[in-house]
């Protein structure tokens, strides 16, 4: 199966650089390129690509804005932040507005098109040292007032609580199982359950949502 792309970022050499790249790969396919947020909605609704590697900063319309648009219009089109991390203070904003992933523009090229094929297949990712760096950036800023009423706390089991509390520290499933002595089965239905009680899409849903209950403890 082939992935369409859309490319979206104010750099014409970063644009280029990926498009290269992702020319040896068969199975990853862009379709276009975007210059700024609003070309990006825009061609995001003409071709309905599957995956849209969106910069956070771009002239006019930012990635966040271009985000909430994209993914209130399409169910099928999945939003990768690819951007500097430690230049960008809108990851939260990005990830409320419906991106399915968030990785950081000096990670190794292996990794970003493995992130992409992730997205494309309708998984959620933040690359773990990311996510440390994210909740870091969270712990630092005042808890946010929340945007929907959660699900009542008392209908999250004790052990539910816990596995929320890793997934907010960016723990993968097998690393959840691992300390809480579980298989890693259990570990992936705990996470399924929480799915459906928070009412999150997917995991980076499941990080904002912990956060925004109190799960404020910094991964060590």
């Amino acid at each position: 199966m082939t992935i369409s792309v859309v490319l979206a970022d104010d750099q014409p050499l970063v644009r280029s650089g990926l498009r290269v790249i992702m020319a040896d790969h068969p199975d990853l396919d862009v379709v276009a390129e975007a210059a700024t947020g609003a070309e990006a909605v825009r061609l995001a609704r003409e071709l309905s690509p599957d995956v849209v590697v969106m910069d956070i900063r771009m002239p006019g319309m930012d990635g966040i804005e271009a985000t909430r648009l994209i993914t209130a219009a399409s169910s099928t089109t999945r939003i990768l932040v690819l951007t500097t991390f430690d230049e960008d203070d809108h990851v939260y904003g990005a990830l409320r507005a419906g991106a399915s992933g968030f990785v950081v523009k000096d990670m190794a090229v292996d990794d970003i098109l493995a992130a992409i094929r992730i997205v494309a297949a309708g998984d959620a990712l933040i690359a773990p040292g990311v996510t440390r760096r994210l909740i870091a950036e969270f712990l630092r800023a005042p808890a946010p007032t929340p945007q929907r009423s959660p699900q009542p706390i008392e209908d999250i089991t004790q052990r539910e609580q816990e596995v929320l509390t890793l997934v907010a520290r960016g723990r993968s499933n097998t690393e959840i199982a691992a300390e809480l002595f579980i298989s890693v089965a259990t570990a992936k239905s705990h996470v399924a359950r929480l799915y459906t009680k928070l009412g999150a899409r997917d995991r980076v849903q499941l990080v904002i949502t912990a956060y925004e209950m109190g799960h404020r403890t910094p991964p060590p």
